[in-house]
């Protein structure tokens, strides 16, 4: 963690003038460290604006996603004529006193501009209504480099502190969209402000549901980098299973993958070992991991576009599926299997998780957990006694949110009609919670969830994460050639 930066008092007039506007802006931070708030001197007040070599200025060439943004902002544009629209990236958030937690854009604002983790807090796309459509212009604060006395005195936006920041000019040519500071921007009171306005973030939502080309390559991507990541976890086995901590070692070497191949995991990872597996959102990760216990792992990379992954694989901690362990993880791919079946162009994006429902009331029937048959669990009034081992749904869409398009419409998402472009999860699971007594003791402590992401075509769908090992077979022979020695 870097030291926090001293403010400045200048005795100097236009740079007094800068430094008071940037103390101004962040008032929080200088409130929180008026106890240990150093006075510069004279000598490095005149000189610390000279003696620094030339910068280049970055590539004026257009990133590859620029097309794709400025074809979604068109979109938008067409569905909201007159009106002038903003679209906030968001701020940063507190983390403790002045130490803030790593910014990232808002989705939507992320999803318009093309600008991925680079984007700055604070910025802002605006509309600007004109008589066949919008003018379009990203608003943020001009770079404090050396030629500034915030370049110093501001340890949250001072290159000084935090390094190169973008300029406005370099900025336009990268998202080949029109840039100003953001000192230029002023709100009106019939603009319509994504996360305000009801319909604009409704349609921004929406916007997601069906991805471009660009979307497509960088889930691919996402995946692929998470798989590498699951790989990662199993060859760390041992040193999984000699931490009394073992959960955490496996969060940890999960983040590695994340941060040197990523840009970080689109959610809080979850590794749940034994019991902690049958919580769905077990992210505490503070336990051990034992042999003969299963490994529930639901984690996902975030590459540089901010689109992430969502993968779960339960792995035997010992290499080897007990038979019970085996007979619930297999119902499980079973389910998974079944929902995948149901998922086709035209569909709606419930029945996938009626298929997968449909396999799990069976088979804990058939295990004799259920106080009714499957068909009157499955009943849709009078029914739902298997949702007690699997109370979660079945699917939902990815993209740049782990849960994508979350704002959508119900006729939209849940009753929606699945079409060529949409990806989503299927993710059933059995749950038999430690303490449970519905069930035999030979079941209690055992959470078994399998997830994969899926992408719909003309032709029907695809696995993204296929290449993951999945039946109990495979998982078991991954296990092997990975840690052997576990």
């Amino acid at each position: 963690m870097s030291t926090t930066g001293e403010t400045n008092t200048v005795s100097d007039g236009a740079a007094t003038d800068e430094a008071e506007a940037a103390s101004a802006r962040d008032e929080r931070e200088a409130q929180a460290n008026a106890n240990r708030r150093q006075r510069f001197g004279q000598g490095f007040l005149d000189t610390i604006s000279t003696g620094w070599a030339d910068r280049p200025e970055p590539s004026a060439t257009a990133r590859p996603q620029a097309a794709y943004a400025a074809a979604r902002r068109a979109v938008l544009s067409a569905a909201f004529p007159g009106k002038r629209l903003v679209v906030p990236a968001g701020g940063v958030a507190v983390r403790s006193n002045d130490t803030d937690y790593p910014f990232r854009a808002h989705s939507a604002f992320a999803h318009l501009t093309g600008w991925e983790r680079d984007a700055e807090p604070d910025a802002v796309l605006v509309f600007d209504p004109i008589k066949d459509g919008h003018t379009e212009t990203l608003y943020f604060r001009e770079r404090a480099d050396r030629n500034t006395a915030e370049f110093y005195a501001d340890a949250s936006i001072g290159e000084f502190w935090i390094g190169p920041r973008p300029a406005l000019a370099g900025v336009a040519a990268d998202l080949a969209l029109a840039t100003a500071h953001i000192e230029a921007f002023e709100a009106s009171d019939d603009d319509l402000v994504v996360g305000e306005d009801e319909r604009l973030t409704r349609f921004v939502s929406e916007l997601r549901l069906v991805k471009d080309e660009f979307e497509i390559e960088q889930m691919r991507l996402a995946v692929q980098v998470t798989a590498d990541g699951f790989d990662d976890i199993i060859r760390s086995l041992p040193r999984v299973v000699a931490h009394p901590r073992g959960e955490r070692v496996v969060e940890g070497v999960f983040h590695l993958r994340a941060r040197t191949d990523g840009n970080w995991e689109g959610y809080d990872t979850i590794a749940a070992s034994g019991p902690h597996a049958c919580y769905l959102h077990w992210t505490r990760n503070d336990g051990p991991v034992v042999p003969g216990d299963l490994m529930l792992i639901d984690a996902g990379v975030e590459v540089d576009s901010l689109y992430t992954a969502d993968i779960t694989r339960t792995l035997p901690v010992s290499g080897r599926f007990t038979e019970v362990q085996r007979r619930v993880y297999e119902a499980v791919r079973e389910a998974a299997d079944a929902g995948l079946r149901a998922a086709r162009p035209g569909a709606r994006f419930r029945e996938v998780h009626e298929a997968a429902m449909s396999v799990i009331a069976a088979r804990v029937a058939e295990w004799g957990l259920l106080p009714v048959t499957a068909d009157e669990a499955l009943a849709p009034e009078t029914g739902g006694q298997h949702r007690r081992y699997m109370v979660h749904g079945t699917s939902h869409h990815l993209g740049i949110d782990v849960h994508d398009c979350a704002q959508a419409r119900r006729e939209m998402y849940y009753d929606g009609v699945l079409e060529a472009g949409m990806v989503f999860t299927i993710e059933p699971g059995l749950y038999f919670q430690i303490d449970d007594v519905t069930v035999p003791e030979e079941y209690r402590g055992i959470g078994v969830r399998i997830e994969d992401d899926i992408l719909m075509t003309t032709e029907g769908p695809v696995n993204l994460s296929a290449d993951i090992p999945r039946s109990a077979d495979d998982v078991e022979a991954w296990m092997a050639r990975l840690a052997p020695q576990v």
